[in-house]
């Protein structure tokens, strides 16, 4: 295996055409279709199904491209390092479901560490992105929840996916809400209280199953249910339309403000959040740093 080849692997997968991919490498069609046929022959996996409409890469070779991408960044840095002589930036990116502890403890390690020589990403996304996205290597870790409704579930996705979940804390399920919501006013909220206001959920897209939902009780038949795409619509309709969101209870007024607040709701459900990395790949120094600040948050739930 070269590195020639992973190249060639890597620019078949982003044109999805083999003749498209010949002419961004400037060689000849059958001679990368045989370059590519060698290192499938060798590997013993097929990466790509190829077609008059085009090329689609096989679940097989979605893996493999994710460890070839990381290998030849790996490689770009040490040459820009050692060879070049270039400095370079070091990179750290993280996905996660739509928690603001989650960002907030990004922000303390971006802060610590400082922004000019590392190159920083976030991804606030979906359920099922955050673990495409670490499985690719996109992100180095994914943060999410599990929870007795989708634990079986979300376990055979994430091992399919040749990741690892780790539990960083449970917590008890809270109703997020405005602090002008009626709700707000009480120390325990009741299902039953909830009818009438518009539960608020993350729209999911075409992976929409109940246990990739990023709010616990997806399969409850909520009497007035709206979904949004990102955090700051959401809070939007909390103050608009009076609605509501469940989570873990953690607070961040130092992103969201202080006009919204957490009251516990009345179930003995929790949710235990926790992050997903690669199978026995070992976290980078900002990985355990920020899995070290997301740990600071399991006191607001004790």
């Amino acid at each position: 295996m070269t590195l020639q080849q992973l190249r060639y692997a890597i620019c078949i997968a982003n044109q999805k055409s083999m003749n498209k991919a010949a002419a961004e490498l400037f060689i000849t069609q059958p001679s990368l279709s045989s370059t590519i046929r060698d290192l499938e022959e060798e590997i013993g996996l097929q990466l790509f199904l190829r077609s008059n409409r085009g090329i689609v890469i096989t679940p097989e070779g979605e893996e493999f491209l994710g460890y070839a991408r990381q290998m030849l960044e790996q490689y770009r840095q040490m040459e820009e390092r050692f060879v070049k002589k270039e400095k370079f930036k070091k990179k750290f990116s993280v996905s996660m479901q739509h928690y603001t502890f989650a960002v907030q403890a990004f922000i303390h390690m971006a802060r610590e560490f400082g922004m000019d020589d590392y190159e920083f990403a976030v991804h606030e996304t979906r359920t099922y992105d955050v673990i495409e996205y670490v499985k690719n290597q996109k992100s180095e870790l994914g943060i999410l929840y599990l929870n007795e409704f989708n634990q079986k579930s979300m376990e055979k996705l994430i091992l399919d996916s040749d990741l690892e979940f780790t539990e960083l804390f449970q917590c008890k399920i809270y109703v997020y809400l405005w602090k002008g919501n009626p709700l707000a006013r009480k120390e325990l909220i009741e299902f039953e209280d909830l009818k009438n206001y518009p539960c608020l959920s993350f729209e999911q897209g075409t992976n929409n199953a109940f246990y990739l939902a990023e709010e616990v009780f997806s399969t409850y038949e909520y009497k007035q249910i709206i979904k949004a795409d990102d955090r700051a619509t959401l809070l939007n309709l909390m103050v608009g339309l009076n609605g509501y969101t469940l989570c873990s209870g953690i607070i961040c007024e130092d992103l969201n403000g202080d006009e919204y607040c957490a009251i516990p709701l009345n179930t003995s459900d929790r949710m235990r959040i926790g992050y997903i990395k690669k199978k026995k790949m070992p976290l980078s120094i900002l990985g355990e740093k920020y899995i070290a600040e997301l740990k600071k948050f399991e006191k607001q739930v004790l």
